[in-house]
């Protein structure tokens, strides 16, 4: 049947999963500049351009619900890593963190961060003046972000380590509203992470307020992932009980062995919450390992009044101590290398001071340098002004495939835009980065039957967008934008290792941004055609 004499591209041949679930079929994928406009038997239709499908599932761009590529935009722009797992949309300004609104302590410390790209120009403050410098950069994916709590917290009133006056919170909402105006999809906390792990529920609770009246979300990394899951998962519901706003929990999981299958309890007490008509949902990663800052294993009073407060403490003996003896009793057995968690399950995957150290442990560094591991942590944060990338190895197999058989948790790689060259490549990296999505498809969906293609496809696509809220995203859908990925479900995998991770998937042929072909048989088209998104 003949729906157009003519489309700009045709997808021909190609297994169809319209990414809300339901069965694959046969069909063609007809698109008329950034839109699909057909989807039927378009063999008798004509085309500038054709894409042969045979033997290849054709489904929407996957969305990465939760990114943290606030920076790397202006480096990679391209965006290697993602494009070429099928990411067609990225969500930042996750776990507390975002890049705007940039004043006050929170532009010291993206500026100290930032030190190390003398490339990067950080020339905005407002978050419309960002996506602004975003859209004039154009990205090879479209993009989204949160504001950060953490970061709200920031510009207001530092690192103090106490709750708001009511002027400081007036001003939090204020510039929480603005950003919510200029195009923001909601507020994000990072709850073990000073200074958003300084704030309470009530704080919480009052900005939330403002951003349910504007239709956004809240995205949490949680306060405990770890002896008290299930208290940080009650926290984030009764947040969004009380604000009446939809709730996404970020890279869902139980960390620490003797915590291992809490997953179960921490999965029926959000499922309860969404039986009582609560709107609440997770992300996860595929992997058994997480990654975060070096600081995280610091108490949060060490922290208080930002890095030169820290360094300060760190340089101190007596202080020096009291951080030392707190690390040690916070994570008892850790310096005992025949315990299953521990300093030697820490790899270090940034360190600018030395990229030696890059690969190893925390153990094995101690080892080398003849120290306690925990001093060596304490050295390490001194001489890379805190800014050290780590990955821990903390979960359980069976726990990710518990999380992932839940059809309300969708796929977020945690991670941010990378490439195999330039500075993003001097740093290692979690696999994620390179790997999620195509990870899912392969390991355990093609190999080990977690779940099945519908399932997955929907999991990283209509999902995310459905709880974003994102407009004529997330399915193959006439009138929607032609955002599609083509796949050979026979050879997709990912490549990239906690050794190697700077390396690309294989088996994704052909990735379409707004009806722009961006990956053509495996290779980037060097198209940026992205778009920013705003609510």
């Amino acid at each position: 049947m003949q729906l157009s004499p003519h489309f700009d591209l045709i997808i021909r041949n190609g297994t169809i999963f319209d990414g809300t679930g339901a069965p694959a079929r046969r069909v063609d994928v007809g698109i008329v500049g950034d839109t699909i406009a057909a989807l039927d038997d378009l063999s008798r239709a004509t085309a500038a351009r054709v894409l042969d499908a045979t033997n290849r599932y054709v489904t929407p761009g996957f969305i990465d619900i939760h990114t943290h590529s606030d920076e790397t935009v202006f480096l990679a722009p391209t965006m290697d890593s993602k494009i070429h797992q099928g990411v067609t949309t990225e969500v930042t300004g996750n776990c507390g963190s975002s890049v705007a609104p940039m004043l006050g302590a929170a532009r010291d410390d993206l500026m100290r961060e930032m030190a190390r790209y003398p490339e990067l120009v950080l020339d905005w403050q407002t978050l419309d003046e960002y996506l602004t410098r975003v859209e004039r950069t154009r990205l090879s994916t479209n993009y989204a972000t949160y504001v950060g709590h953490g970061t709200l917290r920031a510009c207001v009133m530092g690192y103090a380590m106490r709750a708001p006056t009511s002027d400081e919170l007036t001003q939090m909402q204020r510039l929480l509203a603005q950003a919510l105006d200029e195009g923001a999809w909601g507020l994000s906390t990072g709850l073990i992470y000073p200074p958003s792990s300084y704030a309470d529920v009530d704080e919480l609770v009052a900005l939330s307020r403002v951003v349910a009246e504007r239709g956004g979300l809240y995205a949490s990394h949680i306060r405990n992932e770890g002896e008290r899951l299930l208290e940080a998962v009650d926290e984030a519901i009764t947040i969004g009980e009380r604000a009446q706003i939809r709730v996404q929990l970020a890279h869902h999981k139980a960390a620490g062995k003797n915590n291992w299958g809490k997953v179960n309890a921490s999965l029926e007490k959000i499922a309860q919450a969404r039986e009582r008509g609560l709107v609440v949902c997770a992300d996860q990663y595929p992997y058994i390992a997480s990654s975060t800052g070096l600081g995280v294993v610091l108490p949060d009073w060490a922290h208080e009044g930002g890095w030169s407060k820290l360094a300060e403490r760190l340089r101190d003996a007596d202080t020096r101590q009291r951080i030392v003896e707190a690390v040690r009793a916070a994570r008892p057995g850790w310096e005992n290398p025949a315990v299953d968690s521990g300093w030697h399950k820490i790899l270090i995957v940034g360190c600018a001071s030395d990229r030696s150290l890059q690969g190893k442990t925390v153990w094995q560094i101690a080892e080398m340098w003849n120290k306690d591991p925990v001093e060596t942590s304490l050295d390490l944060l001194l001489a890379n002004e805190g800014i050290v990338q780590i990955v821990i190895f903390s979960m359980s197999e069976d726990d990710v495939k518990t999380v992932m058989r839940v059809p309300w948790v969708f796929v977020g790689s945690d991670s941010s835009a990378r490439a195999p060259t330039g500075p993003l490549a001097e740093s290692q990296c979690h696999p994620r980065a390179y790997g999620t999505f195509p990870r899912v498809l392969a390991k355990y969906v093609r190999d080990e039957r977690v779940l099945t293609w519908e399932q997955a496809i929907a999991k990283m696509t209509s999902g995310p967008a459905r709880m974003l809220g994102l407009d004529r995203r997330g399915e193959l859908r006439v009138g929607y934008f032609a955002d599609v990925v083509v796949f050979d479900p026979q050879t997709i995998a990912d490549t990239a290792t906690f050794t190697e991770p700077h390396q690309f998937p294989r088996g994704i042929e052909y990735v379409l941004v707004n009806g722009v072909v961006t990956i053509e048989r495996g290779a980037h088209t060097g198209a940026r055609a992205g778009r920013v998104l705003r609510r």
